[in-house]
């Protein structure tokens, strides 16, 4: 079967159930993109990873990947393989140097561990087909954002699209706080373990180097 290389696209907050988040897949060589619900603490696996955060002590991933290493596993890719009844499968294809084994998986914590070994991403076309959005279609609803954003009816709208505001929100306060001040506060954010404050600071402190 046809593996379809994908590509992590966005992550935000999921506007149909809360507490959760959307992941956004793309397919590499076109122009669908394949969004996956994932739950809160996958979603900060991820986010720090993506972010290259290093967490005070090691996560659940964390500790798959240092596990893996020390019995000389490695990981070789992620397939999402499946939709069944509107849940995402995937499996993560291993190797012990001798033989090629796979594990099943959800797909967030897959993706998570991938990203730590730093392995593609892939699915089928049965899943593209079936759970895949065209780029055409995202593009739309974009547009439609940009120019109805002060309607409050919008409030529904794609939920891929609200991230490219939250960024600005660290940015009013920062102005006011020394470099020093902000080191201690990405120090704290870490030692909460509160990743997505972190990296708002983080990225604050890359844009004043």
């Amino acid at each position: 079967m046809k593996k379809i290389p994908l590509e992590i696209l966005g992550l935000s907050s999921s506007q149909s159930q809360s507490g959760s988040f959307a992941l956004i897949l793309g397919e590499k060589l076109g122009n669908r993109r394949l969004p996956i619900i994932i739950g809160m603490f996958e979603a900060q696996s991820i986010a720090i990873q993506i972010e290259k955060i290093s967490p005070n002590r090691p996560l659940t991933h964390d500790l798959f990947k240092a596990f893996a290493e020390h019995v000389h596993v490695t990981i070789i890719e992620v397939i999402i393989s499946d939709l069944k009844e509107g849940v995402f499968y995937s499996r993560i294809v291993c190797s012990d140097g001798a033989t090629t084994f796979e594990i099943d998986a959800r797909p967030s914590d897959a993706i998570a561990i991938g990203l730590r070994f730093g392995v593609p991403i892939f699915t089928v076309e049965s899943v593209l087909s079936e759970a895949g959005i065209i780029l055409t279609d995202v593009e739309e609803s974009d547009d439609e954002d940009d120019q109805d954003s002060d309607d409050e009816d919008d409030d529904d709208e794609d939920a891929p699209a609200r991230p490219a505001r939250t960024p600005a929100e660290p940015r009013d306060p920062s102005g006011q706080v020394s470099l020093d001040e902000l080191t201690k506060m990405l120090a704290q954010a870490l030692e909460k373990e509160d990743y997505e404050k972190a990296a708002k600071i983080r990225d604050e402190l890359n844009k004043r180097e």
